[in-house]
């Protein structure tokens, strides 16, 4: 039976602070558990209902399904919750085609824009201070354990894109058009926040300005929502370079 102090500090990991005082962050569901499982990531408690996950015994507690529900963020859990350690930070990196977020502040759309990562084979995104905390549960749980192969960092990004000596592309209305723009292998696709798009101050470090032109004949749409937007962008550069 889960203590009271158990369910407390677990219901507290869904915040940024006590996750980053106690370096720990929550996994739920069956699927997004075992994805972590077989990764580097380090497990350290496992409550599940039901006896099925491949991990050492004395992490793993088998509870009701009461208790699953007390401290699950989710409406309807799905039979588990992990906790795992948050892993040690590690270099940003500079090579290869990297994707790069400016103050993205929504869950749902980082967890599709990591998903996205993977599935494009994009090892590396870069966010900046003000981005959404990429260990934050709602978007761990849109990452479906994507997280695990796509190394994220999160940097001061005016500075980071001072010290690279990549081409940098920057999402923006007016710039070339990404259907017939010619695109490199690598660089660093930047992307802005979702309000507001790309600061002042991030801008200024663009080299390339590219846009996904509107086809709609009212054109009444302001804007593609930041995910919708990395898909097409990464969907684009991968063509260009399987063409090449």
């Amino acid at each position: 039976m889960l203590s009271k102090n158990q369910i407390k500090l677990i219901k507290s990991l869904s915040q940024k602070k006590a996750r980053q005082q106690n370096g720990w962050f929550i996994v739920e569901g069956i699927k997004g558990i075992s994805e972590f499982l077989k990764s580097d990531y380090i497990l350290k408690n496992l409550y599940t209902t039901k006896p099925i996950f491949d991990a050492p015994q004395d992490l793993i507690s088998e509870i009701s399904e009461v208790e699953l529900k007390k401290i699950s963020g989710l409406k309807n859990p799905n039979t588990a919750l992990a906790i795992f350690e948050i892993p040690q930070k590690t270099a940003a990196q500079n090579t290869g085609l990297i994707v790069a977020l400016d103050d993205v502040r929504d869950p749902g759309n980082l967890g599709t824009i990591i998903r996205l990562c993977d599935w494009y084979g994009i090892k590396s995104l870069v966010c900046s201070l003000n981005t959404v905390d990429c260990y934050n549960p709602k978007v761990v749980q849109a990452t479906m354990g994507s997280l695990t192969r796509v190394n994220i960092q999160y940097v001061d990004l005016k500075h980071y894109l001072e010290s690279c000596n990549t081409e940098t592309f920057g999402t923006l209305l007016e710039g070339e058009n990404i259907y017939t723009a010619t695109l490199p292998e690598q660089g660093i696709i930047i992307l802005g926040n979702e309000a507001n798009g790309i600061s002042d101050a991030i801008e200024e470090m663009v080299n390339r300005k590219i846009t996904i032109p509107q086809f709609g004949t009212i054109k009444a749409t302001e804007s593609l929502n930041v995910a919708n937007a990395t898909a097409i962008l990464l969907s684009e550069f991968s063509r260009r370079t399987i063409e090449t």
